[in-house]
C-alpha cells in the first residue's frame, strides 16, 4: 500500500503545475542546511497552496510557520497587484534563509517576514486577512485559529497543515499532540462561522471558509 500511495503522489506530482524555479533551490537549500527537510510544503502541496492563492487573488495574507519560504512563495503567486504577505517565523536560523530568498524573488516588495512568537504578534497586526496559512506549533493551533478568525474577511480561507499527523487522528488512544490537533478539527466542524473540508493531502489540510 505504501508503494502504491507513493507512485500515486508521485502521479499527482507529474501531473501538477507550479512555475517558480527558486522552489527548487529552497528545496535544496532546505535539505542541506534544515535537521528537519520534511517540514518543507514540497511540490503537491506548493502547487495546492499556489492555486489556492490564484483562485483567491487575496490582498491579504497570513502565514503562521514560515520555515525556510517555501510555502510563503507558493503563496505569494496569487497575491493581487498590490497585496501583501506577512509570514511569522520563532526560529531566526530558519529564517534567515526564508529572508535570503525573498530577497531575490519577485515578491519582495509584498513580502514582510517577522521574527518572533505569532501568539504575540498577530495581536499587533492592523491587517484583515484574505488568505491564513497555519504551519506552525501544532500545540497551539486552536490560539491561532481564535487569533485570526475575527480578523478574517467574509470569504477569506484558512488552511491548517498537519491536521491528520501521521494518520495518528485515527487511533484509538491518541498522544498529547495528536489529541490537541483532533480537538482542533473537531472545533473547526462544530464553528458556524465557516466551513470546511480536510483533504488527505501530505499530512492532511484543513480547508476552511469563513462565512
Amino acid at each position: 500500500m505504501d508503494d502504491i500511495m507513493s507512485s500515486i503522489d508521485d502521479y499527482c506530482c507529474a501531473q501538477s503545475t507550479l512555475h517558480e524555479k527558486m522552489l527548487d533551490e529552497i528545496e535544496r537549500t532546505t535539505h542541506l542546511k534544515t535537521l528537519s527537510p520534511r517540514m518543507l510544503s514540497g511540490y503537491l502541496q506548493g502547487s495546492f497552496l499556489s492555486l489556492i492563492s490564484k483562485i483567491k487573488m487575496p490582498e491579504n495574507i497570513l502565514e503562521i510557520g514560515t520555515f525556510t519560504g517555501y510555502s510563503a512563495i507558493c503563496l505569494a503567486q496569487g497575491l493581487s497587484k498590490k497585496g501583501k504577505l506577512v509570514t511569522i517565523e520563532y526560529d531566526e536560523v530558519h529564517g534567515a534563509i526564508a529572508d535570503s530568498f525573498f530577497s531575490k524573488s519577485s515578491y519582495n516588495n509584498q513580502i514582510e517576514l517577522i521574527i518572533g512568537d505569532a501568539k504575540e504578534i498577530i495581536p499587533t497586526l492592523n491587517i484583515d486577512f484574505d488568505l491564513v496559512f497555519i504551519d506552525a506549533d501544532k500545540a497551539s493551533y486552536v490560539t491561532y485559529y481564535n487569533l485570526v478568525i475575527d480578523r478574517c474577511n467574509s470569504g477569506a480561507i484558512i488552511i491548517a497543515d498537519n491536521v491528520l499527523w501521521n494518520g495518528k487522528v485515527i487511533e484509538k488512544k491518541l498522544d498529547k499532540k495528536t489529541k490537541l490537533l483532533d480537538d482542533f478539527n473537531k472545533m473547526i466542524k462544530s464553528d458556524t462561522r465557516v466551513e470546511n473540508v480536510i483533504l488527505p493531502l501530505r499530512d492532511g489540510i484543513n480547508v476552511i471558509r469563513k462565512k
